[in-house]
């Protein structure tokens, strides 16, 4: 695993720092080069909290994760620069309450000049840059993000802008990478886990969030939302190799999944109206 290697993927090129200059500008590069996917659990590849394995995934094979991946491989590359990172573990939907759903979701607090700061390069269609860990709104070009705390509890929420869905709850107890493991697997395989029942890809461009879920692409700009059906597999591969930079052998088994699924999906929503 070698630095240069993650700073070529994500197209760094300055001088990297243990300072909030650095950090905020990896946290961008990370997000503008790397797609947030999940399409492994559907082809039927494990993921796993190996670094040297997701390493050649995401640097070498140049594809996406998802959070235990994509935050893993960029806690890996701040501490190897020389920052203070811990790993928390964060429920997603409402605020921590205990459980293994603590674990939905890994994020990370990363300390600069004595400072602490939430960076999450994991959640798809969340922050673009790091934010201070303090009670606050946030504005990062058109979204808009916030930080609360129940201070009685000292149990904190993160809340995602208004395109991106719920946020997530989580308490800053730090936790080793390994007590993800169960999670990971849980999530990948349980029937009803949204992961599972979904491919799901996002893509930062700096001015633009894009979507991919299941047939569906979206496109959220200042300007409003744009959303179509993608409706054969040429289009599908297209989208994943324009829009997020994915080439993948399997597309045409992945779309047949895909778009098996939407018809599903629409007959259901035929069914209720």
């Amino acid at each position: 695993m070698q630095l240069d290697a993650y700073f070529k993927r994500i197209g760094f090129t300055g001088t990297a720092k243990a300072d909030l200059p650095t950090l905020t500008a990896l946290h961008r590069h990370h997000l503008l080069a790397i797609p947030y996917e999940n399409l492994d659990i559907h082809l039927g590849r494990a993921l796993t909290l190996d670094l040297a394995h997701i390493f050649d995934k995401i640097v070498q094979q140049r594809r996406g994760g998802w959070c235990y991946e994509m935050n893993g491989l960029f806690a890996w590359a701040l501490r190897e620069i020389g920052f203070d990172v811990q790993m928390l573990g964060s429920r997603v939907g409402s605020p921590a309450q205990g459980g293994d759903a603590d674990l939905d979701h890994l994020i990370l607090e990363v300390t600069v000049a004595n400072e602490p700061w939430l960076a999450d390069v994991g959640f798809g269609n969340g922050l673009l840059e790091p934010i201070p860990l303090r009670v606050g709104t946030y504005q990062q070009g058109f979204w808009e993000f916030q930080l609360s705390e129940e201070t009685a509890e000292q149990r904190w929420f993160f809340h995602n802008q208004p395109h991106g869905g719920s946020g997530f709850g989580f308490m800053r107890q730090v936790r080793p990478y390994a007590s993800f493991a169960r999670r990971c697997y849980e999530l990948q395989t349980w029937p009803e886990s949204g992961f599972v029942r979904a491919t799901v890809c996002h893509r930062h461009t700096g001015d633009a969030l894009i979507t991919l879920r299941g047939a569906v692409l979206k496109e959220v700009t200042a300007q409003g939302v744009v959303e179509r059906i993608i409706g054969n597999h040429n289009d599908y591969a297209q989208v994943l190799a324009q829009q997020f930079d994915l080439h993948l052998d399997e597309t045409p088994a992945l779309w047949a999944r895909v778009w098996e699924r939407h018809l599903a999906w629409q007959q259901e929503m035929a069914a209720t109206t």
